[in-house]
């Protein structure tokens, strides 16, 4: 479907809420915006990156179905684009079965993905898509015997509802078990006690490929592929990625026909993120995020049309261009400490790094780990954008205004 493009404010606009308004969000807004959208921006908390650009804001709990409903029925979007996994998807299925909105991708897509159980069973029980040994759990002595039942040390835990690697940790024999399931409780999105622990497979390096579902030349939605997208993580949480990841043309087929496989059962339209490790030749399926990826944030350095303009693009039926302009880097920026309303230092001299770039999100309180901005840099390798995009970082000194 192709949406009539309008003014905004006006009673031509056509009106798209975004639900979840963090640095991602915010891209989202951006590229909307400059094709004449008309932005709703909701978040859990006032000031976010999303609400200082957006056209209108809100704050409330969406994982409250209650007030989430009252709020879509007051502002009638055309398009609900959810942008992080904490949102009462049941009442998403149920707007879009009444047809007051669009749900981006598809309300299904959203409800599977809201927590790894849901995509992981539909992964390797319904498509039978290559992944390491899983299990899930629901108390602490529930998930001992799957770890010591099957899985096996070392493993990786997760809690089912997280995001930016929240509440993961490598659990690498029985004494580390306690401590990885107190960790899952603390990083969940929502309060749950449940768990997937899962297989450590050794992987050479692991990619995200960034799966767009756009209206094609023909007319139909046709899939299409960014090249891939390496990253580094601790704890869970990127610090670095980077494009294209070197690989193997056998590796590359494998993961993009996993990619297109997952996406196309989720279907709808939009950016898929699609995590993948890889092994030669071996790929294994990890996760599938169906919206902009935290480690895409380099597109902004290396694609003509980054994955926000991507999202923005096909959301609306409008064709996309995935193509890849330049090897390129991104690093993150932390904020170093916990304070309200931190400054930066250091800017001019990140800049003066040949082919630079840098975001600064806005966020309106920092926490010591908390993602406070993102360095990018392009090169003429992804080596020499690495280095770069890490310079760059290192030079942003966050600072507490005195």
């Amino acid at each position: 479907m192709t949406y009539r493009l309008g003014t905004p404010l006006s009673p031509s606009a056509l009106r798209v809420m975004l639900l979840g308004s963090g640095e991602l969000g915010k891209e989202v807004i951006i590229a909307l915006q400059r094709l004449g959208v008309e932005v709703i921006a909701v978040d859990r908390y006032p000031g976010a990156p999303g609400h200082q650009v957006a056209h209108r804001a809100h704050v409330i709990d969406m994982t409250d179905a209650r007030a989430l409903r009252a709020l879509i029925e007051q502002e009638r979007p055309h398009l609900i684009v959810p942008e992080i996994e904490a949102i009462a998807t049941r009442a998403l299925l149920d707007i879009e079965a009444e047809g007051i909105a669009e749900v981006i991708p598809t309300a299904r897509a959203a409800h599977l993905t809201m927590n790894r159980e849901g995509i992981r069973r539909l992964a390797a029980e319904e498509l039978g898509l290559p992944t390491s040994r899983y299990a899930f759990a629901d108390g602490l002595d529930e998930l001992r015997r799957a770890i010591e039942g099957g899985i096996g040390y070392p493993c990786i835990v997760k809690p089912v509802m997280s995001s930016s690697g929240k509440g993961q940790s490598t659990v690498n024999g029985p004494g580390e078990v306690a401590a990885a399931w107190d960790y899952a409780q603390s990083g969940g999105r929502v309060r749950q006690s449940r768990v997937i622990v899962e297989e450590m497979i050794n992987f050479d390096f692991e990619i995200t490929q960034l799966t767009v579902r756009a209206v094609g030349a023909g007319g139909a939605v046709e899939t299409f592929f960014c090249e891939p997208i390496g990253h580094l993580q601790q704890r869970g949480d990127y610090i670095e990625s980077w494009q294209p990841q070197p690989m193997s043309t056998a590796a590359l087929e494998r993961a993009r026909a996993i990619a297109g496989a997952i996406t196309a059962s989720l279907g709808g339209r939009g950016i898929f993120g699609v995590e993948l490790f890889i092994k030669g030749d071996q790929v294994w399926f990890s996760e599938v995020s169906p919206r902009p990826h935290d480690t895409g944030m380099v597109t902004m350095a290396t694609q003509r049309q980054n994955e926000f303009e991507l999202h923005a693009r096909a959301i609306l039926g409008l064709p996309v261009d995935a193509g890849l302009l330049s090897p390129g880097a991104s690093a993150v920026i932390y904020g170093g400490a916990d304070a309200v309303g931190i400054a930066f230092d250091g800017v001019s001299e990140a800049m003066l790094v040949p082919g630079s770039d840098l975001r600064l999100f806005g966020k309106p309180e920092s926490f010591a780990r908390r993602r406070m901005g993102v360095a990018l840099a392009c090169g003429g390798d992804v080596d020499d954008a690495r280095r770069r995009a890490r310079l760059i970082a290192s030079r942003v000194r966050p600072v507490i205004p005195s």
